[in-house]
């Protein structure tokens, strides 16, 4: 049997069973998470537990369609370092370490790419990363995080939802602590699982605002001991291991769906307005135009 059409973990296969994956248009992703603070009752690790997990169980679930690559363990996390713990990582370092890779895959054949994300501030920076390849190489990359795989049925988060919004779901909160306890239960520290506030938040201004699904239009991201005492942000008292088996499997089976859609879908192919020729190439690096 093809091992390359079992085995979903890409740190696993050979370099002849990678050239089988790239026959078989698999879909790569790529975890990208940090080591942080997330308050005194949850590890450091939080942000590389959960995305990795979530791709690992719809490579489970479709491991024809898909491999997954080892974590982006360091992101940016500069504003966070006032909480002992937290390693964080240049934000042009991190993009150009995220895009080396994206990069790499696109050489060795792979066309289509999904950063999976588990550290918000990563966001913008992963966005960039996503774009770049998109212009700069043959294959298709794009960003989701792993927590916006929950709001695709629109159902389902206000069932499973008791925090406050905004705020309650924001970050050690309600949604990470309920996932962690399902993942990894035992490094949870259960007798210290309390609740934080968002300073900000409590302004009440319409402008002045985050939670993980939504943030305000002109909100201020500053250090984050500036407007949190421990580091948690958010109803983690609502936090239960079956809420977070949940949500884990609902972030799944919403991946499994993305991956069948993106693995067949035609690329939309570039094509260059100009009436003359470009004389020079763009600056910055592209893929050719057919």
């Amino acid at each position: 049997m093809n091992r390359a059409a079992t085995e979903y973990r890409y740190e696993k296969l050979t370099w002849p069973e990678i050239n089988d994956a790239v026959d078989l248009g698999k879909v790569c992703i790529v975890p990208c998470g940090a080591v942080e603070q997330h308050g005194p009752h949850l590890p450091l690790d939080v942000d590389l537990i959960c995305p990795t997990e979530i791709a690992r169980g719809a490579g489970r679930q479709i491991p024809g369609k898909i491999l997954v690559l080892p974590v982006v363990a360091y992101g940016y996390t500069g504003h966070v370092m006032d909480f002992p713990g937290t390693i964080n990582n240049d934000f042009e370092h991190f993009m150009h370490h995220v895009l080396d890779i994206t990069k790499s895959l696109a050489y060795h054949g792979f066309k289509k790419i999904i950063l999976l994300n588990g550290h918000g501030s990563n966001m913008p920076n992963l966005d960039l990363v996503a774009r770049r390849t998109n212009l700069e190489t043959d294959a298709e990359s794009v960003l989701v995080a792993w927590w916006q795989l929950l709001s695709v049925d629109k159902t389902f988060m206000p069932r499973w939802r008791q925090s406050k919004f905004p705020g309650g779901c924001s970050h050690a909160c309600e949604l990470e602590t309920s996932l962690y306890l399902h993942l990894d239960g035992d490094n949870v520290r259960k007798d210290k699982i309390k609740s934080g506030v968002i300073s900000f938040n409590e302004e009440n201004n319409p402008f002045n605002w985050v939670d993980l699904f939504s943030a305000g239009p002109a909100t201020v991201i500053s250090w984050t001991s500036s407007y949190s005492e421990t580091g948690v942000l958010g109803d983690a008292e609502l936090a239960t291991a079956a809420k977070g088996k949940e949500a884990y499997e609902e972030a799944v089976k919403q991946l499994v769906r993305y991956v069948e859609y993106f693995k067949d879908r035609p690329r939309d192919e570039r094509r260059d307005r100009h009436r003359q020729k470009p004389s020079m190439p763009i600056p910055w690096g592209q893929r050719p135009l057919k």
